[in-house]
């Protein structure tokens, strides 16, 4: 009885396993970072992460990438003020 179950567990958890591997040549959910131009490192808040920034075209605005102890999630970046950096007005 436990050969059975053997033959349908193995390629079951060599799937689950498959899943934790990244993925070759991802830039992440939202496209390719990069460090933040002068102008807005001297304005952003000093716990941001200014390493992994992009400027999204949807918005205007400039996200950073935040790595958590669970996970890592995009944010948008902000002054000390707490107002978010952008290129544009906010409509």
């Amino acid at each position: 009885m436990t050969r059975p179950l053997a033959l349908i567990a193995s390629p079951l958890i060599l799937v689950a396993l498959s899943a934790c591997e990244p993925v070759p040549g991802g830039d992440g959910p939202s496209g390719p970072t990069s460090t933040a131009p002068e102008a807005v490192a001297a304005i952003a808040a000093p716990y941001q992460d200014l390493t992994k920034v992009r400027l999204r075209s949807e918005d205007g605005c400039y996200w950073y990438t935040h790595t958590g102890p669970v996970e890592t999630t995009e944010l948008p970046l902000r002054t000390s003020e707490g107002n978010p950096i952008c290129t544009r007005p906010q409509s």
